[in-house]
């Protein structure tokens, strides 16, 4: 592969972790995720920044991602520097040194019949 792949920054403007699930566990808790792909031939090291509506931005929350590899991340599990809020509304900024593509998922269980959406993010 010749060509790069993806950008070095990216938007979620729609995040939200729903505050219960149904079903079992770990695979249908509700969860908002984010996954990375890294095709080129260096490491990326990733920033995620988390804004609120009514408080200052959680983060940067660290992560790498080794080249021309993908990795999964979910939101929920997301603790250093501080864990997000569950059943609230936020949005985050997804920052690489290296181009990267990201794209957005949610899965919301809280009922029996689920939900699941994504969405590749805004590169900007």
């Amino acid at each position: 592969m010749s060509a790069t792949i993806g950008r070095t920054r990216w938007a979620l403007p729609d995040g939200h972790i729903p505050a219960w699930s149904h079903g079992p566990e770990p695979e249908m808790t509700s969860h908002e995720s984010v996954c990375i792909l890294n095709a080129g031939e260096t490491e990326a090291h990733v920033e995620i920044t988390v804004f609120f509506s009514d408080r200052a931005p959680a983060g940067p929350y660290r992560i790498t991602v080794a080249s021309k590899r993908t990795r999964h991340i979910r939101f929920n599990d997301l603790k250093d520097p501080e864990m997000i809020p569950r059943g609230i509304d936020y949005a985050s900024i997804i920052q690489s040194d290296v181009p990267i593509v990201v794209q957005q998922t949610r899965l919301d269980s809280r009922q029996a019949q689920n939900a699941l959406i994504s969405t590749i993010a805004y590169s900007g």
